[in-house]
């Protein structure tokens, strides 16, 4: 079957081939903060697009709608679009939120950045926060954002450990993590519902929801932001 259109992001393209043999090395590079994190278990899928399906398609099954509903999303709220690619959650966000909130549209691709803002400027959607990113740092503001939004994109992260860890501190105290993915397998861009329990928990977050997006075999898993983060030296990688 061929995969759809899949969005994005956190690997650069001189790090996909770095990415997919991952497992054969130890650590990442620590970054500016000195920490090196133990590579994932599986391959990381390379980017290819920066949306993962049409938008209407998207719409005629409510993603986004039964999404937001669920996360029970209101107007004056923090959210960050991490990996926002083309924008289909981006300007959804922002016209959920409204001018009281506040919308991230976060990616490490600095074209696909500039497409986003060309659109967000058409739409007259001008309040909207774009952030340029870095494969293992959101490099968001620190207690930005109420709720982090990953569509599509985890299986992309070049680490995800080094990266969930780092997005901890643009959450709030009672922050959140929603992901959607498809169930397949990482190396045909997707996460097994398992795998991301298994990861997240890692560093530390815990599962507060999960809801499947039938017809299709995309669904989201919602995670509370952890208390305390856990020593990065704990971090065990998880097996597919």
């Amino acid at each position: 079957m061929t995969a759809p259109r899949v969005a994005r992001r956190i690997i650069a393209a001189g790090l996909v081939a770095a990415g997919l043999l991952g497992a054969c090395q130890r650590h990442t590079p620590p970054e500016s903060d000195g920490l090196a994190f133990p590579l994932p278990n599986r391959p990381v899928a390379p980017i290819i697009s920066p949306a993962y399906s049409d938008e209407q398609t998207r719409d005629r099954d409510r993603e986004a709608e039964r999404v937001f509903e669920r996360l029970g999303l209101h107007p004056g709220q923090r959210v960050a679009d991490i990996g926002a690619g083309e924008g289909y959650y981006t300007v959804r966000l922002a016209r959920r939120l409204g001018p009281g909130g506040t919308v991230y549209a976060q990616d490490v691709n600095p074209t696909f950045l500039k497409g986003l803002q060309a659109r967000l400027s058409r739409e007259g959607l001008t309040d909207v926060r774009t952030v340029l990113g870095a494969p293992q740092d959101p490099k968001l503001p620190a207690n930005s954002i109420d709720l982090a939004l990953l569509s599509h994109v985890y299986h992309e992260i070049e680490n995800p450990f080094a990266f969930m860890y780092r997005l901890r501190r643009a959450l709030g105290p009672d922050g959140r993590v929603a992901i959607v993915e498809a169930d397949r397998l990482t190396q045909n861009h997707g996460t097994p519902p398992a795998l991301l329990r298994c990861e997240m928990a890692a560093v530390g977050y815990r599962q507060a929801d999960f809801l499947p997006l039938a017809p299709t075999e995309n669904y989201l898993e919602v995670f509370a932001a952890p208390t305390q983060l856990p020593p990065v030296e704990s971090i065990q990688p998880c097996r597919q």
